[in-house]
């Protein structure tokens, strides 16, 4: 789960790590408000939303005058941001953050996230903050570094000078570099998280460090034990199927093709998805419906499936182990009946009852096709899809 900025920065704060003082604004009179509280004569105005590449699509601002700063606020709050990391609809823009500027000498970057080859967590840093940490490691690798720490002995100091070395800090900025990143060991830990990122981290021109943005990703699984921060889940910021589908512990990802796809077990999805490329088609989406499945939930992922107006043809892939082929089909029928579609269905059931779960989709007076073999079902897909 991804938190926006303005809720990064306060378990930035916290944990002890300077951010600049701001606050976040849902109407144009609390932005102008805030900014007054805030006081100075600049402010920077940023669009609070769950994608990187912010300041590319016009979603950062600096606003000379309070002027500037409403009509900003105007501008965006109610608006769509597109930026390099969204599709082209953007994401809504519900929030904004004021904050004060900060008087920059040099921007940094820093991040700590899991390493599962390793199993180790990673601290990564580089002197190129406020650029595409991508495009910095394919054409300037040797400017990033990095340490992993062993999860019995944790964070250990010498590794903290050791990077800060590295970013050419000296004196007490080593020494605040160290707390900052201990502060982080102890913020990842103790969350849950997956990822927390800042870029750009700033050294001002008195020598303070300053989280200037903060990213942080949460381990979904783990949130069973995080109620205050599961509950900052913004689901304006999810896609609205992906969204639906998670109500219905179903996992759903939204693809560009026109071959929707129902499937149970991950593993199994992606060598679908595969087949369907290898011969000529694109995956809709993926879907797991799970190993332990329900008719119920079958239904329902169907009804995800047809609610997308891209889907030309389905495709259900279906091992019945856990859950029966006969549950399946059932389940199958149910959704076609209460939804009313003409897109070609291709069903391929394999396991537990699976000659009962054939004859119901036989007898159910429905324009479906059966198939034994994934790969005849494959072909036999792509071919509806590409003939609507």
């Amino acid at each position: 789960m991804n938190l926006h900025e303005y809720q990064s920065k306060k378990l930035f704060s916290d944990y002890g790590i300077a951010v600049p003082s701001g606050r976040a604004a849902r109407t144009v009179d609390e932005a102008v408000s805030y900014a007054k509280a805030l006081g100075g004569e600049r402010w920077v105005v940023k669009a609070q939303v769950h994608a990187g590449g912010r300041g590319k699509g016009g979603g950062v601002k600096l606003c000379a005058d309070l002027d500037e700063l409403e009509a900003t606020a105007e501008r965006l709050l109610g608006a769509r941001l597109v930026t390099p990391q969204t599709d082209e609809k953007g994401l809504p823009i519900n929030v904004l953050m004021v904050e004060q500027t900060s008087s920059i000498a040099r921007e940094l970057y820093l991040a700590v996230l899991l390493d599962r080859s390793s199993e180790r967590l990673v601290f990564m840093t580089s002197t190129e903050g406020g650029m595409d940490i991508e495009e910095v490691a394919a054409t300037q690798p040797e400017k990033i570094l990095s340490i992993h720490v062993h999860p019995a002995a944790g964070l250990q100091a010498y590794q903290c000078r050791q990077l800060a070395f590295g970013l050419q800090l000296e004196g007490e900025q080593i020494r605040a570099f160290t707390r900052l990143l201990m502060s982080l060991y102890r913020l990842f830990v103790d969350n849950d998280a997956s990822l927390v990122e800042i870029n750009p981290l700033v050294v001002t021109t008195d020598g303070a460090l300053v989280a200037l943005d903060a990213k942080i990703n949460l381990d979904e699984n783990a949130l069973y034990r995080h109620a205050d921060l599961a509950a900052l889940y913004d689901e304006s910021q999810q896609d609205e199927k992906e969204h639906l589908a998670a109500q219905h512990d179903l996992n759903y990802v939204t693809l560009d093709g026109s071959i929707g796809c129902m499937v149970n077990g991950a593993g199994l999805a992606m060598a679908t998805m595969d087949l369907i490329k290898l011969h000529g088609g694109e995956p809709a989406n993926f879907l797991d419906v799970g190993g332990g499945t329900t008719a119920e939930r079958v239904a329902e992922a169907f009804k995800i499936i047809l609610s997308d107006a891209n889907v030309q043809a389905i495709l259900v892939n279906i091992f019945g182990g856990i859950v029966r082929c006969d549950l399946i089909a059932e389940g199958i029928v149910s959704a076609l009946q209460q939804v009313d579609t003409r897109l070609p269905v291709v069903v391929r059931l394999q396991g537990t009852n699976v000659e009962r779960g054939r004859e119901i989709l036989q007898n159910s007076g429905l324009d479906i096709v059966s198939s034994s073999d994934l790969t005849e079902a494959a072909k036999s897909v792509v071919r509806a899809a590409q003939s609507k």
